[in-house]
């Protein structure tokens, strides 16, 4: 039997889920990591001690010697995905390459794609080719990764097909397998806030595009920053805010793909209500409320706070409606970060 977990973004990504995948995996409850969606356009950033590593299409699970695969909602750079591997290998993974599987149905980002994101580009993406490469796998004139096998096999990493892959194993016993989103709600080509999104689908949801039955999720770990951040070309800071500019020097924010500063702005609650609604959180993680506490600064929308507990209370009250809504049977208590 399969039982699968996500972990989701509820903002503009960024909202620290690689930290929360990697607390996850060090509980040893996992057998296998799965990477739903995206590709090189995203950034984990996972610092422990004496290691600080960033990672963008390998799923976090490699660093746990894990089975890790990329989905089939995936997007592929293969000579980022090199560079990548020789980078984890010289920070001490050896045997990443033996960890990580590729979905054959996954697409591969051609030069072609990258250029034309570069020469199109309107919106503020990482310029990766993502969007031309998903375009393609719509008009159904991509290429898929099982048409490399020849590099893939020189690069050693295994191809599998996803669905035969995940129907062998839960003939066996359990299999524990954390799902690992990219971006977040917002940016979800469906439900984000079009066209300034991405151009996959980003909510729990969309696991099963990844050959994982709908039914098989157990837990779903909804991902926030107590403030939102954004990147990209829409206007999203309020101007002339100097608390909102004190955040973000306080909580270093600037992409860890690009390097590109970050717009903040105050947390959207409606919004966040209605991600947690669509991606049937069972957990939530609100990361960065040190940020507030150093800024001495308590804000969501236009509520202000006089202090972070009193922050938390409003927080929670504005839950009760999609508990009842879910019928959630466990804990929902947010964790405050």
């Amino acid at each position: 039997m399969i039982i699968a977990d996500v972990v989701v973004g509820l903002q503009h990504g960024d909202e620290g889920k690689g930290k929360v995948v990697y607390n996850l995996l060090k509980t040893g409850e996992y057998d296998i990591c799965l990477r739903y969606n995206g590709g090189p356009n995203a950034g984990h950033t996972i610092k422990d001690v004496n290691m600080e590593v960033v990672i963008h299409q390998v799923p976090c699970g490699v660093l746990f010697n894990k089975t890790s695969i990329i989905g089939s909602n995936c997007v592929v750079d293969l000579d980022k995905l090199e560079y990548e591997l020789n980078y984890l290998e010289e920070n001490g993974f050896p045997d990443v390459r033996t960890c990580l599987h590729i979905s054959s149905n996954a697409h591969v980002i051609q030069n072609s794609h990258i250029q034309t994101d570069k020469t199109t580009n309107t919106i503020g993406t990482t310029q990766s080719g993502i969007g031309p490469c998903y375009a393609d796998k719509a008009w159904r004139k991509g290429k898929r990764i099982r048409n490399y096998q020849e590099v893939l096999d020189a690069m050693k990493v295994q191809i599998i097909d996803p669905i035969l892959f995940f129907y062998n194993i839960s003939q066996e016993k359990d299999q524990y397998i954390l799902c690992e989103g990219a971006q977040g709600y917002m940016l979800d080509i469906d439900h984000g806030d079009y066209p300034y999104c991405t151009s996959s689908s980003c909510v729990s949801g969309s696991i099963c595009n990844s050959g994982l039955p709908s039914n098989t999720i157990r837990h779903v770990y909804g991902c926030c920053k107590i403030y939102d951040t954004y990147i990209g070309n829409k206007p999203f800071q309020p101007e002339n805010c100097e608390e909102l500019e004190t955040i973000g020097k306080i909580g270093k924010e600037f992409g860890s793909t690009t390097g590109r500063k970050r717009q903040c702005n105050w947390m959207n609650m409606e919004e966040m209500k209605k991600a947690i609604f669509i991606n049937g959180c069972t957990h939530i993680i609100v990361n960065k409320c040190d940020i507030f506490e150093i800024a001495h600064c308590y804000r969501i929308g236009e509520k202000e706070f006089s202090n972070l507990e009193e922050l938390k209370v409003y927080f929670e009250s504005q839950l009760e409606t999609i508990k009842k809504g879910l019928m959630i049977q466990y804990s929902f208590s947010p964790v405050f970060i």
